[in-house]
């Protein structure tokens, strides 16, 4: 069973967000209903689009979370909904012991989401990372551990510069 990794930008454009859940749909639709495996880390944006796209083509989902205070009190009320629920839906959730949901948090999940997968799939516009644990550091881990890495960024794609 394939296990496909998810990177990728938290502030995706709607119509962008559009675009990439069909991007990820074409993405996996060839993995038979079943025998699929996702991991993500539930972040807004590309993340909550990915374990929404592995659900729905009946795969399974792990969540790893950075810390147990995740998804961090920034979130709004619809992002806190899309966590619970995907949560709620996981076959698995690992819960990483970072007390504070930093960049060093978010690295030491990228790191785990890399040992658990065989691929990893980037909703990335290809820019520089701004540090550690962001979707360029990612893809780089990625690429130097040999993990095959998909880039999925739509003709037109646009970030709204929100943190």
């Amino acid at each position: 069973m394939p296990v496909i990794a998810v990177t990728g930008h938290l502030d995706l454009a709607p119509d962008t967000a559009r675009a990439v859940r069909a991007a990820l749909d074409a993405f996996l639709a060839p993995y038979p209903a079943g025998e699929l495996t996702g991991v993500s880390c539930l972040a807004p944006g590309a993340d909550t689009l990915f374990a929404d796209a592995v659900l729905a083509r009946g795969g399974r989902l792990v969540a790893v979370l950075p810390g147990p205070s995740a998804p961090g009190p920034h979130a709004g009320a619809a992002e806190r909904a899309d966590f619970d629920r995907l949560r709620a839906a996981a076959h698995r959730v690992l819960v990483l012991p970072a007390a504070r949901l930093d960049p060093a948090a978010y690295a030491a999940a990228n790191d785990r989401l890399l040992l658990l997968a065989d691929r990893v799939v980037a909703v990335w516009d290809g820019g520089p990372g701004d540090g550690r644990g962001g979707t360029a550091d990612m893809v780089a881990a990625a690429r130097a551990a040999g993990l095959p890495v998909d880039v999925l960024w739509p003709p037109g794609s646009a970030r709204t510069g929100r943190p």
